[in-house]
């Protein structure tokens, strides 16, 4: 799912070193990921089931019975077409975790534009260990830059926009905190992390809900259970838990914006209609945050964006991510 101009997309220098962290803040939003302790206990995890994927609890034959114990050497990893860089504090979480005998050295940082052939980082150590950590480490790197770059197509397309890019929760299992890292890194925003730490009303919701005295409840009067249910909770930090509903047509929207959720998803709707519900919105209800879901592809991001919509979800940054081509030269 790489733009079309994939190994070209970069016009602007500003990007080369500042892609992942030049983004438009607003008042209503989820928690954004950056590398931590938490992330990378995340992906320490992954690490050990990756290590018994390659290794079982055996050893590297082939490198073992080739490859003195003692050879020290040094290489380069090299991307083989030009992206945004992520995963080079994953990759050095790898080589922890698997405890090897080496060091690791990034040449970029991540979130960096990079070109092809472009040096990211130098490994030198024991040569078993290297060689044993480099499809481990390579896969980080490659998936996790191949979501930073498909999510920069996606900002570059609607730059001149007032709308920002965010991902969803549909993530590798196990992967999402570093997915959404990677989401980041490509200069777009993240949504929820997870069913914990917001609220987001969906049709699924509504149709499962108990029926009160009129029948199911509507999205207003979801709104104002959620608003009540947080109320009696203070223990969930009301106040920092964002609301957010998902509607199908205009009807629904003109019904929830008095009730006041903080965002608006607006499921599945054309152009014409999103340009429509922004103006009943900027009429009704100027606070509350607009985001636009559903058929969302680089074909026809441009036309969403320039409805004046606030956000534009995209699954497709992480479920349908090409991964950036990245190798191991040896030094001579």
């Amino acid at each position: 799912m790489l733009c079309d101009n994939f190994p070209n997309f970069i016009a602007d220098p500003k990007w080369q070193t500042e892609v992942g962290i030049m983004v438009r803040m607003t008042h209503s939003d989820f928690r954004q990921i950056d590398w931590g302790p938490r992330l990378e206990d995340d992906c320490r995890q992954i690490v050990r089931l990756a290590v018994r994927e390659d290794l079982d609890r055996g050893q590297d034959w082939t490198t073992v019975s080739l490859i003195p114990s003692d050879c020290r050497g040094a290489a380069e990893v090299v991307v083989r077409q030009s992206g945004v860089i992520a995963g080079l504090s994953a990759a050095a979480s790898v080589l922890c975790e698997m405890d090897a005998q080496v060091s690791w050295s990034p040449l970029v940082d991540d979130g960096t534009y990079v070109e092809a052939d472009q040096s990211v980082a130098r490994i030198e150590g024991v040569v078993r260990d290297i060689l044993t950590s480099e499809r481990i480490f390579l896969n980080f790197l490659g998936r996790l830059s191949g979501i930073a770059s498909v999510t920069h197509c996606f900002v570059k397309q609607i730059e001149k926009f007032k709308a920002e890019i965010y991902d969803t929760r549909k993530t590798t299992p196990g992967w999402r905190r570093l997915e959404k890292y990677a989401v980041r890194c490509g200069g777009g925003r993240n949504h929820r992390t997870g069913l914990f730490d917001a609220i987001l009303i969906k049709d699924n919701h509504l149709a499962v809900a108990p029926s009160g005295k009129e029948g199911k409840p509507t999205v207003a009067a979801a709104c104002h259970s959620v608003r009540d249910f947080l109320s009696a909770h203070p223990d969930l930090q009301a106040e920092k838990m964002v609301v957010e509903i998902e509607v199908d047509d205009l009807d629904q929207l003109r019904e929830v914006l008095p009730a006041t959720p903080d965002i608006v998803l607006l499921d599945n709707m054309p152009p014409a209609n999103l340009r429509e519900a922004v103006m009943l919105r900027d009429q009704l209800a100027p606070q509350i945050i607009l985001e636009a879901s559903g058929g969302v592809h680089l074909k026809t991001i441009e036309a969403i964006a320039e409805t004046g919509i606030d956000r534009i979800s995209v699954g497709g940054l992480t479920h349908s991510a090409i991964w950036l081509d990245v190798g191991l030269d040896w030094g001579t």
